[in-house]
């Protein structure tokens, strides 16, 4: 088991043909990547996406290019269309969730005015570990919610979320503060 190794360095290791090293990959991201589907989907179909996301990953690992993208980014970006094509054929997402573009990215006036209560991550916080922000995860669209996981859950950068997404830094910024909103609205 290869511990201290950097996600490109277990990469080399396996392109050189250490075909347990990729299993490492696996290993290390399992969790994060489960519970990624499990939030967007549901816990019954998080293990066979999981699975289907570490095939495609393994499959395309020639195509990873270090200079794009880290390793993680890469493959929640693989898990991020995975997940959206299984709904798809679900069907229980409607197009306008998955149309990013129909959202300005302008913050509206209302959206500026300082709030007395606490402040919107500080909302998020006290609901971290909830029911309640599971339930109102699920009233979200899913580009909001996908931002909010990554971010909070995944403990990523809003620039790694910008290259999940395709979508430019700032309007992912936007997006999580309308989110965030959401959320606090829901809340309140």
């Amino acid at each position: 088991m290869l511990f201290n190794e950097t996600d490109e360095e277990i990469i080399d290791l396996y392109k050189n043909g250490n075909q347990e090293a990729f299993k490492n990959l696996i290993d290390r991201y399992t969790p994060s990547i489960f519970n990624f589907s499990a939030r967007l989907t549901d816990k019954d179909n998080a293990s066979d996406l999981a699975q289907e996301i570490f095939v495609k990953a393994w499959r395309n690992l020639h195509k990873f290019d270090i200079s794009k993208a880290s390793f993680k980014t890469w493959l929640f970006t693989i898990a991020k269309n995975t997940i959206i094509d299984f709904l798809k054929k679900k069907k229980s997402l409607n197009f306008s969730d998955l149309d990013l573009e129909n959202f300005k990215d302008e913050i509206t006036f209302s959206e500026t005015i300082p709030d007395e209560n606490l402040l919107p991550d500080e909302t998020l916080q006290k609901l971290q570990d909830s029911e309640l922000l599971n339930k109102l995860l699920e009233k979200l669209p899913i580009h909001y919610k996908t931002i909010l996981i990554l971010h909070y859950q995944g403990e990523m950068t809003f620039v790694e979320i910008g290259k999940i997404l395709d979508k430019p830094l700032n309007t992912v910024k936007s997006y999580h503060q309308r989110a965030i909103l959401k959320l606090k609205k829901m809340v309140i």
